[in-house]
């Protein structure tokens, strides 16, 4: 059996990807009743940092659990701090019962939460109903 030949040549070098330093940016969580995603950006949009419930491990109806929710925050929050991150606004979308906790432990990590809104969207009028069929 014939040796494949010696790979020569040189060596691939990556460039290591530079911390950026973002004192303020923005969490969104997102709260269904099924999982809870936190998703840390910059005040652009860029993510800095994500973790959600299902991500650590958390299966089945576990996932929609208040501790849950906290356990992915504070997960999501310290890769943040690594970013340099201090300050942050809330925005909470969605009915789910991680949404209370998941803030609560963002300033457990030791983030400043300035603002928290509500971006549940609310449907002003709705789809259409269904049609009344024949009786």
């Amino acid at each position: 059996m014939a040796k494949a030949p010696a790979k020569g040549g040189k060596k691939k070098t990556f460039k290591k990807k530079e911390k950026r330093n973002v004192p303020v940016g923005l969490v969104h969580v997102q709260a269904s009743f099924n999982n809870t995603i936190i998703t840390i950006t910059d005040p652009i949009g860029n993510v800095l940092a994500w973790s959600s419930s299902g991500s650590l491990g958390f299966r089945g109806s576990r996932k929609g659990t208040p501790f849950a929710a906290q356990q992915a925050s504070l997960t999501a929050a310290n890769k943040a701090r690594e970013s340099g991150l201090r300050t942050v606004e809330v925005n909470v979308s969605g009915p789910g019962a991680g949404r209370e906790s998941a803030v609560r432990a963002l300033a457990t990590a030791g983030l400043d939460v300035r603002a928290i809104k509500d971006r549940t969207p609310i449907p002003h009028h709705g789809c259409r109903g269904p049609t009344k069929g024949p009786v």
